[in-house]
C-alpha cells in the first residue's frame, strides 16, 4: 500500500481535477462573464478539499515521496484558508468600474494552492521541487495579470527573474545533498546523516543552498529584495494570496526538511537561521518606518513577521515547531483581514493605497477603521489579540532553547514596529478626514469582519488550536 496508496493524496487529486474542470468551464463562457462562476466554483473546491484534508488517512504513498500526517494536515488547512480568502477578495476587485481580473485568476490561485499542498506533504526532495514550481509558476502569471498596468508588469517580471534564480539555487542544493547522501527521500537522509560522526562539507553546503532557496519564498533578509515592488504592483487579491498560502507552504518545507532529515545536525544550520531571523526582524522594523504606501508597508511587515516565525525554527525543538504553527495561524487571520481592508480603499471606482488616504476613517467609516485598528494592534502584539499569543509562544520557545539574544532583539524589533502600525491608527482617528471611500463590497466586509472576529476571539480558539499544533509538532519531530 505504501507504494501507491492514492487515498493519502485524495485532497490534492480532487483539487487538481476541480481546477481542470473550472478552467474548461471558464473557456466555454462568454468573454467577460466567466470570472464569477470560476471564483464560486474555486471557493467550493477549496471547501471540499479542506473537508477531505481532515478526513484523509495518515500514511505514505507514491513510493514514499508523499506523506500525510498531522503536520501536513495542519499546514494544508492554513494554506487552503489563505487561498480561500484571496479568492473571495478577488470577487470584488475592480478597476475603472470594470472587472479587472480574468476568469483564470481563481484557477491560478487554485493550482498554486495545489502546489503548496504538495510541498506540505513532500517526503522527497524532488516532490518538494515539483510542488514549489507548480505554486511559483502560477504566481508569476498572477502578478502580471493587469497587463495594462506598468507596476503589475514590473512585479511579474521581477518575481519571475528572482524566483527563477532562487529555484536554481534550491535545485543546486538538492543536487549536492543527493550527491553526498545518495538519496533524496527524507527518511534516507536521516539515516545518511546519522551514519557519520561528521557530515561531509558538501552536504552542509547543499543544506545552505536549500535554505537560501526556501528563504527567497519566505522573503526573509537578505532574500527580500523582490517583496516591496511585487506587493505594490500586483493586484490586491494576488498580494493577499502571496502573503499567505505560499509562505505557509515554504514554512512547511522549512520545518519538515530542517527539523526532519537535518534535525540531527541542527547546530550546523541553527546559527544560519538565527542570523536570517535577526536580520529580518530588524530590517522589517526599520525599513517600514518611512513607507507611505500601505501595500509596501505590509511588504516590510511581512519580512519582519517571517523573521519572528523563524525564531521557532531556530529553537530546533518540538515546542519551537508548535509555536511557529500557532504564530502562522495568527498571522493568517491578521494578514487576510488587513488586505480585505486595503481592497476596500477605493474612490470613484479606483484603488488608492496611500496611508494618508486613511485620514479620518474613524469618522467616515467607523466599522472599517475599527477592523483595521484591531489588525494593527494585533500585529503589534497587544493582548488579548491573536498576535500577542503568537509572539508570546515564539519568544517562550526561543527562551527555553537558550536563544536569549534572539528574544531580546525580537522584543526590541516589536517595539520599533509598533511605531508604524500605530501610525496607521493615528492617521485614521486623529487626522482631518479625507474624501470618503466607496461603499465596500459584501465579499470584503465578509472577509474583514470574519478575520476581525477571529483576531479578537483567538483566545477562545487557542485550546483546540494548541492541541492541533501539538499533534502536528509530534508528527514532525516526535
Amino acid at each position: 500500500m505504501t507504494t501507491f496508496n492514492w487515498a493519502v493524496a485524495l485532497p490534492e487529486l480532487v483539487l487538481a481535477l476541480s481546477g481542470i474542470v473550472i478552467l474548461v468551464a471558464g473557456v466555454l463562457q462568454r468573454k467577460g462573464e466567466g470570472f464569477f462562476p470560476s471564483a464560486m466554483l474555486s471557493v467550493a473546491a477549496f471547501l471540499v478539499c479542506a473537508l477531505l484534508v481532515l478526513l484523509a488517512p495518515a500514511g505514505q504513498g507514491y513510493a514514499g515521496t508523499f506523506v500525510n500526517d498531522g503536520f501536513a494536515r495542519f499546514m494544508k488547512i492554513l494554506i487552503l484558508t489563505g487561498g480561500l480568502a484571496a479568492v473571495v477578495l478577488s470577487v470584488s476587485y475592480r478597476t475603472n468600474d470594470a472587472q479587472a481580473l480574468p476568469f483564470e485568476a481563481p484557477v491560478l490561485m487554485l493550482f498554486s494552492t495545489l502546489g503548496a499542498m504538495i510541498m506540505a506533504s513532500s517526503a522527497n526532495l524532488m516532490t518538494l521541487f515539483v510542488g514549489l514550481e507548480l505554486s511559483s509558476l502560477s504566481i508569476y502569471i498572477l502578478c502580471a495579470l493587469e497587463r495594462e498596468n506598468v507596476l503589475s508588469a514590473e512585479a511579474g517580471l521581477k518575481y519571475f527573474i528572482l524566483g527563477s534564480l532562487a529555484s536554481g539555487l534550491l535545485l543546486y542544493g538538492i543536487s549536492l545533498v543527493y550527491g553526498y547522501a545518495g538519496t533524496m527521500e527524507y527518511t534516507g537522509l536521516v539515516e545518511a546523516v546519522r551514519a557519520v560522526a561528521m557530515p561531509p562539507m558538501g552536504l552542509v553546503v547543499g543544506i545552505v543552498f536549500v535554505v537560501v532557496g526556501l528563504s527567497f519564498k519566505l522573503s526573509v533578509v537578505p532574500f527580500h529584495m523582490w517583496t516591496p515592488d511585487v506587493y505594490q504592483g500586483s493586484p490586491t487579491p494576488v498580494t493577499a494570496y502571496m502573503a499567505g498560502a505560499p509562505k505557509f507552504a515554504a514554512f512547511a518545507l522549512f520545518l519538515r526538511v530542517m527539523a526532519g532529515p537535518f534535525g540531527t545536525i541542527a547546530p550546523r544550520w541553527q546559527i544560519l537561521v538565527e542570523v536570517v531571523s535577526i536580520l529580518s526582524m530588524v530590517y522589517g522594523a526599520f525599513a517600514a518606518i518611512p513607507q507611505t504606501n500601505i501595500k509596501r508597508l505590509m511588504a516590510y511587515s511581512s519580512i519582519g513577521h517571517m523573521g519572528y516565525a523563524m525564531m521557532g525554527l531556530a529553537a530546533a525543538s518540538s515546542a519551537g515547531v508548535q509555536a511557529t504553527l500557532i504564530y502562522l495561524a495568527a498571522y493568517l487571520v491578521m494578514n487576510a483581514g488587513v488586505f480585505a481592508c486595503i481592497g476596500a480603499m477605493r474612490r470613484h471606482g479606483r484603488e488608492v493605497t496611500g496611508i494618508a488616504d486613511l485620514a479620518g476613517l474613524g469618522k467616515t467609516n467607523p466599522g472599517m477603521a475599527l477592523a483595521l485598528a484591531i489588525f494593527m494592534f494585533s500585529m503589534v502584539g497587544v493582548p488579548p489579540l491573536a498576535g500577542f499569543f503568537g509572539k508570546f509562544l515564539i519568544f517562550a520557545s526561543a527562551w527555553q532553547s537558550g536563544l536569549y539574544t534572539l528574544v531580546v532583539i525580537g522584543a526590541l524589533s516589536s517595539i520599533v514596529g509598533a511605531y508604524y502600525y500605530l501610525r496607521v491608527v493615528k492617521v485614521m482617528y486623529f487626522d482631518a478626514p479625507a474624501e470618503e471611500f466607496d461603499r465596500p463590497a459584501s465579499s470584503l466586509l465578509f472577509v474583514s469582519g470574519g478575520m476581525g472576529l477571529a483576531t479578537v476571539l483567538f483566545i477562545a480558539m487557542l485550546g483546540p488550536l494548541m492541541a492541533f499544533a501539538h499533534q502536528a509538532a509530534v508528527a514532525l519531530v516526535g
